[in-house]
């Protein structure tokens, strides 16, 4: 028989904590699942760490060199379930998570996305639960007032770690866009998110490690267009985008433009980071654009001293702030 949902693991060169993300998985509530972990031609200790378990529910995949979103592709090809869950290799499940995922599945079967809440570790190590826009106050479980306007105005309330999607409905909008450095996911369930309502629940299903080593989204390279951006601009172009949605999908474009232009900031290309600024129309985010703005004309020393006393000012908040909880 089927395993009731494939929880998918793609790899590359995470050995260090590819343990820790398959023992989250067989530490949950819900046993009847598969895990797939697709090796992406790791050159580390990860291939042998997942070989060295002994449980039949989890299959290994090796491949050439393709990429995440060509990874996490593959893997839902493999996958034995209709129910499809999402966990990157140096990321963890909470013990309740599928419990979580199949709690929503049931109650919003028209839902397109099953998402949970997460906390996360900063990349200095600092403990951070999110606040989210637009969201009604934990506890809650139902479908989101409005995907692009949390998306837009708050932190991302779907990330890959925390998703899970119908096999069926993955393969009609063509899973994760192949040959994008990033933002693979985010236009993935933009495509979904017009079409479909989004199930959320406020309890937390997973930890998003930001401090674990060989992150995709440190490597602070210069990037043109994010690709929800351009197929988010394609998309109101063609008439794609209900009127109702049209405002805060815009607004969550202009978020994406103003990341994509702080990513050019960080990699060095201030140019680029200021074409991309200009170039961003927004009404709620005009303070975001005009600061990094600002910021793409100052040396990059000064900018560095100003990172480095945000950072510290930032650990101190969640230090407080956890303190507080």
């Amino acid at each position: 028989m089927s395993p009731k949902i494939s929880a998918i693991i793609p790899l590359y060169n995470k050995g260090p904590h590819i343990a820790r993300a398959i023992n989250s998985v067989l530490a949950q509530t819900v046993q009847d699942f598969e895990i797939i972990v697709v090796d992406d031609h790791s050159s580390d200790e990860g291939p042998e760490i997942v070989k060295s378990y002994n449980d039949s529910r989890i299959s290994f995949i090796e491949q050439d060199h393709h990429g995440v979103s060509y990874t996490r592709n593959h893997g839902v090809d493999l996958a034995k379930s209709d129910f499809i869950a999402f966990l990157d290799a140096d990321d963890e499940w909470m013990p309740n998570h599928l419990e979580i995922l199949f709690r929503l599945k049931g109650e919003f079967p028209d839902a397109g996305i099953y998402t949970a809440a997460y906390k996360k570790y900063s990349k200095s190590g600092k403990l951070i639960y999110p606040h989210y826009w637009a969201i009604p106050k934990s506890p809650f479980e139902g479908i989101l007032p409005n995907y692009f306007e949390s998306a837009a105005l708050g932190p991302d309330p779907i990330l890959v770690s925390v998703a899970a999607i119908s096999k069926e409905l993955f393969g009609e909008t063509g899973g994760f866009p192949v040959g994008e450095s990033m933002g693979e996911d985010v236009d993935l369930w933009a495509k979904i998110a017009l079409k479909y309502p989004i199930a959320f629940s406020s309890e937390i299903g997973a930890i998003i490690h930001e401090e674990a080593s060989n992150r995709a989204c440190d490597s602070h390279q210069s990037i043109e267009e994010d690709p929800f951006v351009r197929n988010g601009k394609k998309a109101i172009a063609d008439g794609m985008v209900p009127e109702k949605m049209l405002p805060y999908y815009k607004e969550y474009i202009a978020r994406k433009e103003i990341d994509t232009a702080v990513i050019n900031i960080y990699a060095g290309d201030y140019p680029l980071a200021r074409k991309i600024l200009a170039r961003t129309e927004t009404r709620y985010l005009l303070s975001e654009k005009s600061m990094w703005s600002i910021i793409t004309r100052l040396p990059k020393p000064v900018f560095d001293g100003i990172r480095h006393i945000k950072n510290g000012m930032e650990n101190n908040f969640y230090y407080w702030a956890n303190m507080v909880r």
